[in-house]
């Protein structure tokens, strides 16, 4: 009998393979952030000695998600948007981003960070604020794993808060990059907030140094008919092909949203392997992506909430919403409920989140990182659960993830966050609403 040393121990639990089948009664092991063996439970030819053993009892482990596409800026904007559209862009959003400092965005940051980790999530990415350097620093104390940009704009008009020019718009994201890059769990991506916004120089620029940094580029796309107009005006083309044209299309390109898409953008897409995301409840005060032919075409697809300001940060929420739309505008016309699987959904938050990200497949499986979240099913919503995958979609809310485990450490553990002073940022966030 062999003794070896292990970080974690999660002992006799259930999880979920990479195909979303139950597998019962396994000892997960995992150390230097990886899981390193997976066996049933009572197997004793190598005896663990764990720094921290946490038992399965009614738990149900499976991959953390991965929000897509969220605004850390926008967390103090939350209920003041609903009903306000539309062309809330420049009535509320800017005028509300200008104001930012970095007192509110270290609260964004940390009630954004509490949010995700009760959720579940895992990773994010970031699409781009101010004073991103203070979110950094809370999100490298919580633990998470996540993207953050800095919000690129250069267009004429701005709030003098926030305008800057090309030249100075890469080089606040050069100096995030520079800090940030590979600090903990986290990346940097240079951004593009909105190719309307953004001038030829800008655009050229940013997808310049994100090939020499060897990072992303992440941009907003195809959300409103607004977006893609002045480009058939002036180039005769749409976003997505101007893009190419100037050589910025690849796998190291992330377009969010990407809802009004022509046949030919789709396939160029896949040729060009971009990534891309959605937005459920964000999105459908715009339009309904085409999700199904875009699977078809094997192009990555993660899911994203769009920040608090559009409806939370709960990704549960974002995957019922999407079941709903989808079957309504894609199933219904074609009479097939069942267009968007349950498992497939699972796969955009977890498979499709990693790729966005640019990490590796999110599974529970030997070898794989060890970012995980503990279901507990011992709620009467789900003593009775038929197709585990079904369930999840359906029934599982954030209020029964129990544990959360990023890279092998514990970020909460029986719904106690332990890498953030929650009753500080509650007593925070109380001040800052009765100031409002």
């Amino acid at each position: 009998m062999r003794t070896q040393k292990a970080d974690l121990l999660l002992m006799n639990v259930d999880f979920l393979d990479e195909n979303w089948e139950r597998v019962r009664g396994r000892d997960i092991v995992i150390r230097d952030g990886v899981i390193v063996e997976i066996r049933k439970h009572g197997d004793s030819e190598t005896v663990y000695e764990a720094n921290e053993t946490v038992d399965g009892g009614e738990m149900l482990y499976l991959p953390g998600f991965i929000d897509s596409h969220m605004h850390t800026g926008q967390q103090l904007l939350r209920g003041r948007v609903l009903d306000a559209m539309p062309m809330i862009w420049k009535r509320i959003m800017l005028p509300f981003e200008s104001t930012l400092n970095e007192e509110k965005m270290r609260l964004s940051a940390e009630l954004a960070a509490l949010d995700m980790i009760r959720s579940g999530t895992c990773g994010f990415i970031d699409a781009g604020s101010y004073f991103m350097d203070k979110a950094a620093e809370v999100y490298e104390t919580s633990g998470l794993r996540g993207a953050l940009s800095v919000s690129t704009m250069d267009e004429e008009g701005l709030p003098a808060s926030i305008a800057m020019t090309a030249e100075e718009a890469i080089e606040k994201t050069d100096i995030l990059f520079e800090r940030f890059h590979g600090k903990g769990n986290l990346k940097v991506f240079y951004s593009l907030r909105s190719l309307i916004s953004c001038s030829e120089d800008l655009i050229e620029r940013a997808a310049i140094r994100a090939r020499e940094k060897g990072t992303t580029l992440q941009a907003h796309m195809n959300e409103y008919p607004g977006e893609i107009t002045p480009f058939l005006s002036r180039f005769q083309k749409r976003p997505y092909e101007f893009l190419d044209a100037k050589g910025i299309l690849g796998p190291w390109f992330l377009g969010a949203h990407s809802l009004l898409l022509s046949e030919e953008e789709k396939d160029l897409m896949c040729d060009r392997q971009v990534r891309i995301c959605h937005c459920p409840f964000s999105n459908c005060g715009k339009a309904v992506p085409e999700t199904p032919s875009l699977l078809r075409r094997q192009i990555p697809v993660g899911i994203g909430t769009d920040g608090a300001a559009h409806g939370g940060l709960s990704l549960w929420n974002e995957m019922r919403i999407f079941r709903s739309v989808m079957n309504v505008t894609c199933g219904v016309p074609l009479a097939e409920p069942a267009i968007m699987p349950a498992k497939t959904i699972l796969d955009m938050v977890t498979k499709g989140g990693a790729a966005c990200l640019g990490e590796e497949t999110g599974t529970i499986a030997v070898g794989k990182r060890a970012d995980l979240i503990g279901i507990d099913l011992d709620a009467p919503h789900l003593w009775i659960h038929g197709v585990i995958s079904n369930t999840l979609v359906e029934s599982v809310s954030a209020e029964d993830v129990k544990n959360v485990i990023v890279g092998g450490r514990m970020l909460m553990k029986n719904r106690e966050i332990l890498t953030l002073d929650e009753e500080k940022i509650r007593r925070e966030a109380q001040a800052f609403t009765k100031g409002v």
